[in-house]
């Protein structure tokens, strides 16, 4: 696969199609299932949806955070991240 026209490396390419898929699951989910709105550990009542931006969003700050603030390797912060995303998904 040729990314050199936006300098894109494998795992960069692979991280964004995984982002597109959840989009297009998400969507088809909602279309088979539409969501009610709830309220969990997050201060406003949410929908699957929104709980997916938020997760994501927080995901995308522990990598930064985990970037400039540690030498450690980054699968770390991904540990974090998907941990993160699990908890919101279910329960924020």
């Amino acid at each position: 696969m040729n990314l050199e026209w936006m300098a894109w490396t494998a795992p960069t390419a692979a991280f964004f199609s995984f982002i597109a898929l959840m989009l297009v699951g998400m969507t088809i989910w909602e279309i088979k299932c539409p969501t009610i709105k709830r309220k969990g550990f997050l201060p406003i009542a949410t929908t699957r949806g929104d709980r997916l931006f938020v997760g994501l969003l927080v995901s995308a700050y522990i990598h930064l955070a985990w970037i400039g603030l540690t030498d450690l390797a980054i699968w770390f912060a991904l540990g974090i991240a998907v941990l993160w995303m699990g908890v919101v998904m279910r329960w924020g």
